[in-house]
């Protein structure tokens, strides 16, 4: 069998454009997969449809030749950014491509079941009202109803819109938004009760007094975990955060990590509790697995980042259904109406887990027509990422 062709399509999403794959073979076999990434989508379009040509004429089943060969060949450009979305994305839709040759779901070619209903945590539910404690607290009860175990949300996003001021120069916070900030995690956390897990996220945007500070304020809140106190871009500085945290504060970071070698020195280093890396950039469902394998060497656990479109929602669970150290995957609550209509068979959530099928490879196809009706939005776009 060889590979004849791949097409990548942007498709709108909820909060920024998808990047999907299919690969078609020389014996009608198909797979799909997503590369989806943001800002800079055309970028990790552009990569995806090099990184595409480069695989035509391969056998589609060697599936970790492939995905070393493109790691090796794109080393060159830089071994993380867009090459590496483009490569999960291959990845993806090769083992969705090798799933439906052998009839199996992708998670018996990771190893095999844990569980085949994997718990979800809620993100982008706070989407219908405004910055404060109360329109957050009625929001994160209809979370609650919905079944969801555990949600998560930036309680400093949109303060410098909120407040007036520019913050990009130093990710600071003045005291009245920190207050806000304090105020509506306090509301979210009475809303939903203490048994459900909270997660905080900062996006890396704050400064390392500010960072610690804002968690030594909401550490009385049994916070789930902390997430990117700081960048990806140096262990020692996450060291020295995690030196001057409250012990009880967890620590979870991964959606910018890159690969098993990315993940590396902040294990060696036991800085963190979770890792959360992205299927659609940190290398493929192949990778998320090593990654996982490590961390568990290390008793960290996996929770999946997933801001995407459906195709990495159905291969992360895969990937959690795999792997023993599982802890929770990320989903969005609030999305675009298409999002089930891409594909052939919709996502099932029920009671804030969702359901695998048995179905070959990811389960699903994607419906090409669907996907030239929500064409990606190509401009930039301004605004506060949440």
């Amino acid at each position: 069998m060889k590979i004849t062709d791949v097409k990548v399509w942007l498709v709108e999403g909820v909060k920024y454009n998808w990047t999907m794959i299919k690969i078609y073979t020389d014996e009608g076999y198909t797979g799909v997969g997503e590369a989806t990434n943001w800002p800079g989508s055309p970028i990790v379009e552009a990569a995806a449809i090099h990184a595409g040509e480069r695989i035509i004429g391969l056998d589609p089943m060697k599936t970790d030749f492939i995905w070393t060969k493109l790691y090796r060949d794109l080393n060159w450009i830089g071994p993380y950014g867009a090459s590496l979305c483009a490569i999960s994305g291959m990845d993806m839709a090769l083992l969705d491509l090798k799933g439906k040759v052998l009839g199996v779901p992708m998670y018996e070619l990771l190893g095999g079941a844990f569980r085949t209903e994997i718990p979800l945590y809620a993100n982008y539910w706070f989407t219908g009202g405004g910055h404060n404690a109360e329109d957050y607290a009625a929001q994160a009860k209809k979370v609650k109803e919905a079944g969801f175990g555990g949600l998560k949300f930036d309680p400093f996003a949109h303060t410098n819109y909120l407040y007036g001021e520019d913050l990009s120069s130093n990710l600071s916070l003045t005291p009245a938004m920190q207050r806000n900030a304090v105020a509506v995690s306090r509301a979210v956390r009475e809303a939903v009760g203490e048994d459900m897990d909270m997660m905080i996220e900062t996006h890396a945007m704050l400064n390392m007094k500010t960072a610690i500070q804002m968690a030594d304020q909401l550490s009385d809140l049994n916070i789930t975990w902390y997430e990117e106190p700081v960048g990806p871009e140096s262990a020692e500085t996450l060291k020295a955060i995690r030196k001057r945290l409250n012990p009880a504060v967890s620590i979870c970071v991964g959606e910018r990590h890159y690969t098993r070698y990315g993940i590396r020195p902040i294990l060696e280093k036991q800085l963190v509790d979770i890792i959360m890396p992205d299927i659609t950039r940190c290398g493929g469902p192949s990778e998320m697995k090593r990654m996982a394998t490590m961390a568990e060497a290390y008793n960290v656990l996996l929770a999946p980042h997933n801001p995407n479109g459906p195709l990495s929602t159905l291969a992360s669970a895969q990937v959690c259904a795999s792997v023993p150290n599982f802890f929770r995957q990320e989903f969005m609550f609030n999305d675009v109406p298409w999002r089930d209509t891409i594909i052939d068979h919709p996502i099932e959530v029920r009671d804030g887990k969702l359901i695998l099928s048995k179905r070959p490879g990811l389960g699903v196809d994607l419906i090409e027509e669907e996907m030239e009706k929500y064409p990606g939005i190509r401009e930039a776009r301004e605004g506060f990422y949440v």
